[in-house]
């Protein structure tokens, strides 16, 4: 059975003919990407409803994430891995459930966590900047990194109130900057569509 690419043919077997086939959905890739912009800023525009869906997001993927593991012990072939993969499962499970049902407070305990993370990826980028070697871009690497890590900070200074909007707000910028790609890409494909 064959494949069938975007134009509904045959699949392109070199870069030159993938392209051609993009171009011609050009303008369904700017709609795609106007329509990621638009829910950015609709989640821009309510950070809280913004937090809970991608909370909610989270827990309904700790329940597939468990369905599986469960349904991989079950089918395992020796005791030790049946407990292991069940008792995983069962864990994701219940993590996923009580994100559902509790979705503030795991807002709160995600919120938590990313601080944490912003801050100690932000002084390990920091610390391998102050290690570069003179004459190369170290002060890019080690001002990155004291840009995370302030932000870091920030988001845990305001915990927990900050778990009310935090989650929201990086989603939403992701959003409208996932759409600007989008829209970027289409037109690019747009415009060199004669070349």
């Amino acid at each position: 059975m064959s494949q069938t690419n975007l134009t509904g043919g045959i699949p392109p077997h070199n870069l030159g003919s993938g392209i051609v086939a993009l171009r011609a959905r050009a303008g369904w890739i700017i709609a795609f990407g106007v329509l990621v912009t638009a829910l950015g800023v609709l989640a821009f525009g309510s950070v809280l409803v913004a937090t809970l869906v991608s909370v909610y997001f989270v827990g309904i993927m700790m329940l597939l994430a468990g369905i599986a593991e469960v349904g991989i012990g079950v089918h395992n072939k020796t005791w030790g891995g049946f407990f292991i993969w069940v008792l995983l499962g069962l864990i994701y499970l219940g993590a996923g459930i009580s994100v559902l049902m509790n979705p503030v407070l795991a807002a709160g305990v995600l919120t938590l966590f990313l601080g944490a993370f912003l801050v100690a990826s932000g002084a390990v980028r920091m610390f391998l900047g102050f290690q570069m070697q003179a004459g190369s871009a170290w002060w890019f690497v080690v001002l990155s990194g004291a840009i995370t890590t302030l932000l870091g900070i920030i988001i845990l200074a305001h915990w927990p109130v900050s778990s009310l909007y935090v989650l929201g707000l990086f989603l939403s910028i992701d959003l409208m900057f996932a759409g600007i790609g989008w829209i970027g890409f289409g037109a690019a494909l747009r415009r060199h569509m004669h070349v």
